[in-house]
């Protein structure tokens, strides 16, 4: 049942961002979705393994959404900290996301492609939906472009998340699930 509360909770915080950031009240949503991230690191039973994997997580997604901007390939809609950095609506997606390793993505542990293939479809489509929604728009370099690096980026993200997380694991505090 903890599975499919944070599925649900997933695209609730997924969606509350994105609507946020799209009609500029992305306080609210930021200061929910962090809640739920809260919450979910101190039920976890890691917490601090836990803490460790979303941090990664969103590092890698600072970095490559920030990529993403340089390359003049996707503008977003809000800059808030500062212009020079992905928002932090991103940031939290980006924990958002982690949060789901340990939960609702367990099945992907060990199937590696399988993971790469689901980041490389669902990755794109997740930032179109935004798009569409208004959280941000297409740069001039265009969307076929775009689309195909964020393919690429999250074709890695999940495989690599739970190569992080199960390299923590793998040091004997617990067995792999």
């Amino acid at each position: 049942m903890a599975k499919f509360w944070n599925f649900i909770l997933f695209q609730l915080g997924w969606f509350a961002c994105v609507w946020g950031a799209a009609n500029q009240k992305v306080l609210w949503a930021v200061i929910g979705t962090m809640a739920y991230i809260v919450f979910h690191i101190w039920r976890s039973d890691t917490p601090k393994l836990e803490l460790a994997l979303l941090v990664k997580a969103v590092m890698y997604g600072v970095s490559a959404d920030t990529l993403i901007m340089y390359l003049d390939l996707l503008d977003f809609r809000d800059n808030w900290p500062v212009p020079y950095l992905s928002p932090v609506w991103m940031w939290v997606l980006w924990a958002l996301v982690a949060s789901t390793i340990n939960s609702s993505l367990s099945w992907l542990r060990g199937r590696p492609l399988l993971g790469a293939i689901l980041g490389a479809i669902s990755g794109p489509m997740s930032y179109e939906a935004g798009v569409r929604m208004g959280a941000g728009t297409w740069g001039p370099r265009g969307q076929v472009m775009g689309m195909l690096l964020i393919a690429v980026i999250w074709g890695i993200a999940i495989p690599l998340f739970f190569y992080w997380d199960r390299k923590a694991l793998g040091k004997g505090l617990i067995k792999n699930p």
